[in-house]
């Protein structure tokens, strides 16, 4: 049984148990997050196509913690004393999925 949900212009596919990364947002640790834009749902056999979502699916989640990346950008010209570093951190939410509500 998977779902695929749509969060933040972007597409996911889960099923009950996965971690998945999404966009940051203020949530507490230990917290459910319930995602609405549901696109298709699938079950063994039976698969839900939504136009454009399935109606009264969901799918559950709770808030693992908040992981961030943090990427340093370096440029370098030889012989030319040209140096340049920036860095990045990226936020996100980490949500493992604990239920997939069907419509």
């Amino acid at each position: 049984m998977y779902a695929i949900f749509e969060d933040g212009s972007r597409q996911y596919r889960v099923s009950v148990g996965d971690k998945v990364r999404l966009d940051h947002r203020e949530i507490a640790a230990g917290a459910t997050l319930e995602l609405g834009r549901v696109l298709m749902h699938a079950d063994g056999a039976t698969v839900t196509i939504g136009q454009p979502t399935v109606g009264g699916a969901k799918v559950v989640g709770e808030v693992v913690g908040h992981p961030s990346e943090k990427y340093t950008i370096q440029h370098f010209r030889r012989r030319k004393n040209s140096r340049r570093l920036k860095g990045h951190r990226q936020h996100y939410v980490e949500v493992k999925i604990t239920q997939i509500v069907t419509g």
